[in-house]
């Protein structure tokens, strides 16, 4: 009985180390959507002050210049509406909000979570305009902030972006720095558990010696 006392307590101690690496790692997990501006299947009749996506946690911008951050509103027909320009704040990216005439609407966004990944995703809305709103007209491609498209400003296909390449190089880090830890954890519960296997085996030799 006493035997099976210590080993228990030994299995029980290594484990609970264990587990106080893993809770001590970081916990590196993609941002996650809790709000938006407008909401999925909304309908709209008034302009919003802006459109915007919150996450539940801090946005990624390590190079201040909104590398890999995206708002775009687009209409049925594949027009682009405002300005391109956005704003990021603690964990919501925002844009202004203009549209063209009634109908179904989609607003795509792209954001750098707090683990240095990019995720995005798409919210449907429609626009049903009172008679007091602005219609704006749409653009062929997605809006520059300063002016034009995207399109008409786009770099050289061999230009490299040293935001994003920071961004990776983090999130890389961010990663192998997960599975050290992890790695350690199992690594330790497996070193306890041969151990406490070659005690409990010389001690059941010894005893068998003894008698």
């Amino acid at each position: 009985m006493r035997q099976a006392i210590r080993r228990g307590a030994a299995f029980g101690a290594a484990t609970l180390a264990a587990l106080t690496l893993l809770v001590a790692a970081p916990a590196y997990a993609h941002n996650y959507l809790v709000e938006s501006t407008p909401l999925e299947g909304d309908t709209l009749t008034v302009l919003p002050d802006e459109f915007s996506v919150t996450t539940n946690d801090t946005l990624l911008d390590l190079a201040g210049d909104g590398g890999g951050f995206a708002i775009q509103i687009l209409d049925s027909s594949g027009g682009y509406y405002g300005d391109g320009c956005f704003t990021i704040r603690d964990s919501t990216l925002s844009t202004g909000a203009t549209l063209g005439e009634a109908g179904d609407y989609r607003m795509l966004w792209q954001l750098v979570s707090a683990d240095g990944h990019t995720v995005s995703d798409e919210i449907d809305f429609t626009w049903e305009p009172d008679a007091d709103q602005t219609i704006s007209d749409p653009l062929s491609g997605p809006p520059a902030c300063g002016g034009g498209t995207l399109e008409e400003s786009t770099p050289p296909a061999d230009a490299t972006d040293p935001a994003q390449d920071d961004a990776d190089s983090d999130a890389a880090a961010a990663n192998a720095g997960t599975v050290v830890l992890v790695g350690g954890a199992v690594a330790l519960v497996l070193v306890a558990g041969v151990a406490i296997f070659l005690i409990t085996a010389k001690r059941n030799k010894d005893e068998k010696d003894e008698s």
